[in-house]
């Protein structure tokens, strides 16, 4: 045994080929070289040491990539007219709610983290939401957050004294020290170039729905949570007396320049 050294090896490890007595020898050797057990069918094998045993190995892998493959493509065969169809459905409530949803192709990472549903005994949103604070380079996933909760209940849990949970209230404690009155929720204009960054200001007082309306919403919105004592470099649509009341730059320009970031993000 190379663990122990003392008893008669009975085992040897598929992974690491190294001999063991016992069943307690073989979890010692696992922790001890961070050892999974497991055989590796790609490790290299020379000509010289090549077995039948090593071909039959090589051809059962080759065909269990065959079979993920075929069960891969049968996945995206049955479920991809399905999810379209599933899109287009929510694009166009989204439309009647004056709010421009766009979706990303499958693979881009808002694309699988999406989980916005719309409910239609309800006729309601129910929203995947990222809140980002960035006084204290913080970031929370909400989902289903209905379209008709308020924005100043949706922050309740993050920066209320009383309501928040404990350890999110002392990470976000710049936010919970600071009155209601000096917190300002932002949303960034999707439809501007790269180099003209600009956000829109959100009423804490109304519903997100009635927040959402009028705008372009990539995937879900993600809301910036910021003071208006701390400096903060997001300029603010209509605030600037350089900038015009509205966006008039082209959408695609945005949409190119949104999807650029999300490839180097997936990369």
């Amino acid at each position: 045994c190379e663990t122990c050294s003392k008893e008669e090896a009975k085992y040897r490890c598929p992974r690491c080929m190294k001999y063991s007595c016992s069943l307690l020898c073989v979890k010692k050797h696992k922790l001890v070289l961070s050892c999974n057990g497991v055989r590796d069918k790609t490790a290299f094998v020379s000509v010289n040491e090549f077995t039948d045993l090593n071909l039959l190995s090589d051809y059962r892998f080759l065909e269990d990539v065959g079979r993920t493959a075929d069960a891969a493509a049968r996945h995206l065969a049955m479920h991809g007219s399905t999810t379209k169809r599933l899109l287009f459905s929510l694009r166009n409530k989204a439309l009647k709610c004056n709010i421009d949803l766009r979706t990303l192709p499958i693979g881009f990472t808002k694309r699988r983290e999406n989980s916005t549903t719309f409910n239609s005994t309800e006729n309601k949103f129910y929203w995947h939401l990222k809140l980002v604070f960035p006084h204290c380079h913080a970031e929370y996933t909400l989902k289903r957050v209905p379209d008709d909760k308020t924005l100043a209940d949706i922050l309740k849990p993050y920066i209320d004294p009383v309501e928040s949970d404990p350890v999110v209230c002392q990470r976000l404690k710049i936010y919970t020290a600071s009155p209601h009155s000096d917190v300002r929720i932002l949303m960034k204009i999707e439809n501007r170039r790269q180099n003209s960054v600009r956000y829109n200001e959100l009423d804490a007082s109304r519903s997100l729905l009635d927040n959402l309306k009028g705008k372009v919403i990539i995937e879900y919105p993600t809301l910036f949570v910021v003071l208006k004592t701390l400096k903060n470099d997001m300029v603010v649509l209509g605030q600037d007396a350089s900038e015009p009341a509205e966006s008039s730059d082209s959408e695609s320009s945005s949409l190119s320049s949104m999807e650029e970031g999300e490839i180097r993000d997936s990369s």
